[in-house]
């Protein structure tokens, strides 16, 4: 199993941590500054690049994300700078996926061209709402009318665009949401990201909740509902979902994301980036630290990282099925067995299997429709003790 990263492929992901403003769901490392100086951030990560590249010689790259925070606030000879990097360091697969998140609020033609020039070929668009007013209650500060001018610049820039919905918003009913889901597929190039609004604790929502005052969610029922009906509507306009938040017309799944659902390894770098790593035979988890100073600081030194984690045959199984159960696609069950020294219990995989949870087709393990309406629990089950 010392190979075992090769299933899912190889991937790197940049965190970039800065944002215009701080939305109150979220609960990502990021950070509001109006002095940035991407001069040094450019160095930094080229340090960092190098420092990875040497422990992961000759791996063919599969994809790269840019993520955040907002990515499309990097000026784009930085992007520029960090992809002529990569291709310097790694030999890429001859279709490389390189994304880059974008909010409407920070994009502008030019800036988008330019990073096209640059090597970015796919977008991912944080539009979250098609309406004012959910707009303003999720904290964003672009409008819809705004959100619809950077979304059409980008579907003109690129041939793959995604763009990002969440629902469950306060005061939404069931039909505010079949409305706005056609809508946005009528306007989806290839992919759509459709989230159910979650409330973390340590966000500004999470406070909100606590004391009383975030009115308006849906009950568990209507939430249900809401998730049903996301599946037919993708289903029916050729959308179907590959992940349980994530919907792809055929071949325009995200590259990145499926490294991680498929259990491959990928390099975190940048302010609390984390990692999974195979190396001389051992599967380790990577995290860096999440403060920016601390970070940008310690790069030059390779001192950006915590303690690495060596993990266990169990901890890995347990990452897999994780991981693994979300795809449509299912796990191998071989594979598992593989990197478990051990099956799934039968006795669970049939308990599951006879309530409509689960399916076992071709050696897959398949979390079925319904199961996906309550995946927590069914990971769960299947969870070794």
């Amino acid at each position: 199993m010392t190979e075992d990263w090769r299933e899912g492929g190889f991937g790197l992901y940049i965190h970039w941590p800065f944002c215009e403003a701080k939305c109150p769901y979220c609960d990502f490392n990021s950070h509001v500054s109006r002095n940035i100086d991407q001069n040094a951030w450019r160095n930094a990560y080229i340090a960092e690049l190098s420092r990875a590249a040497a422990e992961t010689p000759d791996r063919v790259l599969n994809a790269v994300f840019f993520g955040g925070g907002t990515p499309s606030l990097m000026d784009p000879d930085v992007v520029s700078d960090l992809i002529a990097a990569i291709r310097t360091h790694w030999p890429v697969a001859n279709d490389l996926e390189i994304t880059l998140e974008a909010n409407p609020s920070s994009v502008e033609a030019g800036r988008f061209t330019a990073y096209r020039e640059a090597g970015v070929n796919r977008i991912s668009m944080g539009i979250q709402a098609l309406n004012h007013t959910d707009l303003r209650r999720l904290g964003r500060i672009h409008t819809a009318t705004e959100a619809m001018t950077a979304f059409d610049i980008a579907r003109n820039t690129f041939d793959r665009v995604s763009f990002d919905l969440i629902y469950g918003r306060q005061d939404q009913s069931l039909a505010d949401w079949e409305v706005e889901l056609k809508q946005a597929l009528t306007l989806a190039l290839d992919h759509l990201s459709l989230y159910q609004l979650t409330i973390e604790q340590g966000t500004a929502f999470g406070d909100r909740y606590n004391r009383g005052g975030l009115r308006g969610l849906p009950d568990e029922d209507l939430g249900a509902d809401m998730y049903t009906r996301t599946q037919e509507i993708c289903e029916d306009m050729g959308m179907p979902a590959y992940e349980v938040s994530n919907h792809a017309r055929d071949g325009a799944a995200s590259r990145h994301n499926l490294i991680y659902w498929r259990y491959g390894d990928y390099i975190g770098i940048g302010p609390g980036a984390h990692g999974r790593l195979t190396l001389g035979g051992q599967k380790r988890a990577t995290e860096a630290f999440s403060n920016p100073k601390r970070w940008l600081e310690g790069a030059m030194q390779g001192m950006t990282e915590k303690q690495r984690g060596t993990l266990s045959a169990m901890d890995q199984a347990q990452e897999f099925l994780l991981m693994g159960l979300r795809l449509k696609e299912g796990i191998d069950l071989r594979r598992y067995e593989s990197i478990a020294g051990a099956s799934l219990p039968s006795e669970k995989v049939a308990e599951l299997a006879d309530l409509g949870m689960v399916r076992v087709s071709d050696r897959r393990l398949i979390v079925t429709d319904q199961g996906f309406m309550v995946l927590n629990a069914v990971i769960e089950a299947l969870l070794p003790d």
